[in-house]
């Protein structure tokens, strides 16, 4: 009797950093964990105060939650009201629907542009009287698209004061295009903006779920009425605050997935499939009639490598290391074509 031999799988549906944390944030957790029978701080202002100066904004601009989508929620619960909308993108980040539901928004959701770009007009168009959160997400997810530096101004001049604009840059890390925004500067003068940012993919925390917004002191105000109590546990904050003193080793890891990303769109466009560019740690393979998407889907299920499927609408493939690119390349690659770095 022969035993069927199935290769590892590779874990590329979720976003994730390829590489653990680094040893001096390995060694901080490590310190920490002896310290796990005490309580952490009720609330993380050291820890807001840190990131605050490692941002280069004052310590009142900075809300911390659990993860990204913590923080995300602590703004809805502290702006929206019962009946009130919430306008995003979609196919987007699978958090938002859920988000706007457990604040009590309606979520609305725009398609996006043919070219998976966020359509910006349509987004606008959709805020309505009862509408109070507007979301871009950029680089958006899944698609990887960027929202330039002029379009998300001119977009900002366009939403109401009373609009709260949720701008997720959960992947600004992996940005390296010339017209990107820099939004910091962006927030004088826009007590309505709020900045979001993760420790969770490109310092590859995610396990240990640490956020932050960056924004007017009034709404981060508003923000840190609802954190909940205890919410960010000690080792989390050990993690963060050494991922902060790390610098250029991490800076190398993204410059790493970074050209990972490159070789993978540039073998992936090669074989005729439908993949745009991206600014993020993903590339997205759109879907349609003749892009052969379902076929994709089930060789690379086959092949034990675990992606992001959205039903007519494409599948994300999150950027690993170097030998899970080639897994996929070998899987995806036409059968007269080799596989090279």
């Amino acid at each position: 009797m022969v035993t069927a031999v199935f290769p590892s799988p590779r874990l590329l549906g979720l976003n994730e950093c390829p590489y653990p944390p680094l040893p001096s944030v390995q060694e901080a957790i490590r310190a920490t964990a002896d310290r796990a029978h005490r309580y952490p701080p009720f609330h993380p202002d050291r820890l807001a105060r840190r990131i605050a100066g490692w941002c280069g904004v004052d310590g009142d601009a900075v809300a911390v939650g659990s993860g990204s989508v913590g923080v995300a929620l602590q703004l809805l619960q502290a702006v929206v009201r019962p009946g009130d909308r919430m306008v995003y993108a979609w196919p987007g980040f699978d958090a938002y629907p859920t988000l706007a539901t457990m604040a009590g928004a309606e979520p609305v959701p725009v398609p996006l542009l043919p070219d998976g770009r966020q359509d910006l007009a349509a987004l606008a168009g959709a805020i309505d009287a009862t509408t109070s959160v507007v979301v871009i997400c950029n680089p958006h997810n899944p698609t990887g698209s960027l929202v330039t530096a002029s379009e998300l101004a001119e977009f900002l001049a366009r939403v109401p004061e009373r609009v709260t604009v949720l701008l997720d840059e959960a992947y600004i890390e992996f940005v390296r295009h010339p017209a990107a925004p820099d939004s910091l500067p962006l927030l004088a003068g826009r007590p309505n903006l709020l900045v979001l940012r993760t420790f969770s993919k490109a310092y590859g925390l995610a396990a240990l779920r640490v956020g932050y917004g960056l924004g007017d002191p009034r709404l981060v105000s508003r923000i840190r009425e609802q954190q909940l109590p205890y919410g960010i546990n000690a080792v989390a904050a050990a993690a963060v605050e050494a991922t902060l003193e790390a610098g250029e080793e991490l800076t190398a890891r993204v410059d790493a997935v970074i050209c990972e990303r490159e070789r993978l769109h540039r073998r992936l466009a090669r074989y005729g499939l439908p993949v745009l560019p991206s600014q993020a740690n993903f590339l997205w393979l759109a879907a349609g009639p003749d892009t052969g998407t379902e076929r994709t889907v089930h060789a690379l299920n086959t092949a034990r490598i675990h992606i992001r499927h959205w039903p007519a609408e494409g599948i994300r493939l999150t950027v690993g290391r170097p030998e899970d690119g080639d897994a996929v390349l070998s899987v995806l690659a036409p059968a007269e074509s080799g596989v090279d770095r």
